[in-house]
């Protein structure tokens, strides 16, 4: 089985989320694509923009890339074989599978289940 993945999304953490959410929704105009408690996600054409509750600390939590992954689980161990040496474990919510890892420079990426 192949796997090709897809940017879908770009969080970018803040500690103001009324403030950055007028902003994207407001100033930039983009239409939301969902809310959740300290989450809101923005439609911004082929990847979205998602504001994450969490103070954004530069050079600690900088934007995330998020692919999305129809089975998390197999994305990850085909990552695996194609070498990837910084991938954490699978974790499940009742709405969704992630999995978190870095690049060879340390930037942050994730694989999720999330549309």
């Amino acid at each position: 089985m192949t796997i090709k993945f897809e940017l879908r999304r770009i969080i970018l953490f803040t500690s103001n989320m009324e403030e950055m959410t007028r902003f994207y929704a407001d100033v930039l105009g983009l239409e939301p694509a969902g809310q959740e408690d300290g989450w809101r996600d923005f439609r911004a054409g082929a990847c979205n923009i998602a504001l994450h509750d969490g103070k954004p600390v530069i050079g600690n939590r900088p934007p995330k890339l998020v692919f999305y992954a129809k089975d998390v689980a197999a994305a990850r161990a085909a990552l695996i074989r194609r070498g990837a040496k910084t991938i954490g474990k699978v974790k499940s919510s009742a709405t969704l599978d992630m999995c978190d890892g870095k690049d060879p420079d340390g930037n942050a990426f994730q694989l999720s289940t999330r549309q």
